[in-house]
């Protein structure tokens, strides 16, 4: 059974799963190429931090940023051993579920092009390319999608 739940990033799972993502990412763009928060700076009023687990072990995480008006994606990133088990969905769903109860009207995330699957499962959520938020630069390794939670809230509204 898989469980998701807010933990802190500087426990030790917490780490290993920032670490197993900072690997990917590194494999894949430069330092200068990658705008990502460290352990300690996930560690904040405005930031949930969550893991996934089966059986007691951590294969996954995100966290939601709390911008105001929007929340944020930051470090989405399954095990490779856990790979095709859904996690990336069921970090997503919860993620976007805790950013309706805070009110926010979109999601919105920074990724990366290269970062083949990563867009794939976006695009499949129902993420679209957007301009560049927040204090992002307008870097080419860069690629910015957002969501509308304000049908998927308004849906749920009307089926109550």
């Amino acid at each position: 059974m898989i469980t998701i739940a807010q933990e802190s990033p500087l426990s030790e799972e917490g780490r290993t799963l920032l670490a197993g993502s900072d690997t990917a990412l590194r494999a894949v763009y430069s330092a200068e190429e990658c705008f990502t928060l460290d352990p300690e700076e996930l560690v904040a009023d405005t930031i949930t931090f969550l893991i996934a687990r089966e059986e007691g072990v951590a294969l996954g995480c995100v966290a939601l940023v709390d911008c105001g008006t929007y929340g944020e994606v930051k470090r989405l990133f399954v095990a490779p051993q856990a790979r095709g088990k859904r996690l990336s969905r069921l970090l997503m769903a919860d993620l976007e579920a805790r950013a309706t109860v805070l009110g926010h009207g979109a999601v919105n995330l920074e990724t990366g092009d290269k970062l083949e699957a990563a867009v794939a499962l976006y695009k499949k959520l129902g993420y679209r390319v957007c301009g560049p938020f927040g204090d992002y630069p307008d870097h080419p390794a860069s690629l910015f999608m957002t969501k509308d939670l304000t049908a998927k809230a308004a849906n749920a509204g009307a089926a109550q």
